[in-house]
């Protein structure tokens, strides 16, 4: 039975790897806080490991879904470690949002070890997560991709291989750059709007039959009317995600006008209390300076 190991029970990664366990997998589950392990165990069939290297033992698929670079480097390497513990020929596939930089080190790591690495950020948010519905953007080699696509078919919607290593993370900021832009003009049409003294749910149902519609429009507007933020990915991580676009642009040349505008409107959020509100919160910001 192939045996695949889960490092990261936050709320993507948690439902993630449920969907490998319901798939019938040998599934370890590894957390920071062991409680976390212990309730999926509850929850899922699989079991739950007190360590790294007692979690990516004899594993053939090692899955990470962390915070940050930071967190990625404790999980990855060091004596402890994911890269010191895994067996060779191990498939290791890593979900979180970082750096290209950190993907392209890790993966230069991983093949000097034996193993295969897949940088394969997802987009998607907690409701992708637990349907089983989510946009996966993968860089790596052929080999390790066509490895470990079976595995990642069992929670993606959307599946697919951008280039070497760095490039699902280089895709997933592509991905962050045109939802920043979105929001922010929803956010200004919406305000817009409530000030003219329309009917704003009758004008969202006319322009969303048109060139104006899009997924944040379908799936946000009504609860950003309602002034209701806790409906997905919070600020703390957009602005998290935009600091590595942002990083990245000046790496390669690129110019992000907007994105670097709209990260400073999230830190006026932030400033506002809401750190832990969706990113649909951009509103608020209008509503409280207007």
């Amino acid at each position: 039975m192939t045996i695949a190991t889960f490092i990261g029970l936050g709320v993507m990664g948690y439902p993630m790897a449920g969907h490998l366990a319901n798939a019938g997998l040998a599934v370890r589950v590894w957390n920071r806080s062991p409680e976390k392990s212990a309730q999926w165990v509850k929850d899922y069939s699989g079991s739950a490991c007190q360590t790294i290297k007692e979690a990516v033992k004899d594993a053939d698929f090692v899955m990470t879904c962390v915070g940050a670079d930071k967190d990625l480097i404790t999980v990855y390497e060091g004596d402890n470690g994911i890269l010191a513990n895994a067996k060779p020929g191990a498939i290791l596939v890593d979900h979180t949002t970082a750096s290209a930089g950190v993907a392209e080190r890790l993966a230069e790591a991983a093949r000097k070890a034996g193993m295969g690495f897949i940088d394969a950020p997802v987009s998607g948010g907690q409701q992708g997560a637990q349907n089983g519905q989510l946009t996966v953007m993968c860089g790596g080699s052929e080999g390790d991709y066509t490895k470990a696509q079976s595995l990642l078919q069992h929670y993606a919607r959307a599946l697919n291989l951008m280039g070497p290593a760095g490039s699902g993370q280089k895709t997933k900021m592509v991905n962050q750059i045109a939802i920043a832009g979105l929001v922010q003009g929803l956010s200004e049409a919406l305000h817009f709007a409530e000030q003219a003294n329309l009917d704003v749910r009758k004008v969202v149902d006319v322009i969303s039959k048109g060139a104006a519609q899009s997924w944040q429009m379908e799936n946000r507007s009504g609860t950003m009317i309602d002034g209701e933020f806790d409906h997905g990915f919070a600020v703390d991580w957009m602005r998290k995600d935009l600091g590595i676009c942002l990083d990245e642009a000046r790496k390669v040349n690129a110019s992000l006008p907007v994105t670097a505008l709209v990260d400073q409107f999230y830190g006026d959020v932030q400033e506002m209390g809401g750190k832990r509100w969706d990113t649909s919160s951009l509103i608020q910001r209008l509503r409280k300076f207007r």
